[in-house]
């Protein structure tokens, strides 16, 4: 099983390759910590405090 991946620049959670699907960056990083799911960013008060504008899997934090 691979290890779950997360991008440096927009903390969207990658699960397979090598590049970010939301913003095609390289950057990515196995150390993260916490995830987030936003599955409505519209009406989502959560996505409205991270200024968060995408639905998909984030991680909080990227090392």
């Amino acid at each position: 099983m691979a290890k779950i991946k997360a991008c440096k620049m927009c903390n969207t959670i990658v699960e397979e390759g090598d590049k970010c699907p939301n913003c095609s960056s390289k950057e990515l990083t196995e150390g993260s910590k916490g995830r987030i799911v936003i599955l409505n960013p519209e009406k989502s008060e959560v996505a409205k405090k991270l200024n968060m504008k995408e639905k998909g899997n984030f991680a909080i934090k990227t090392r």
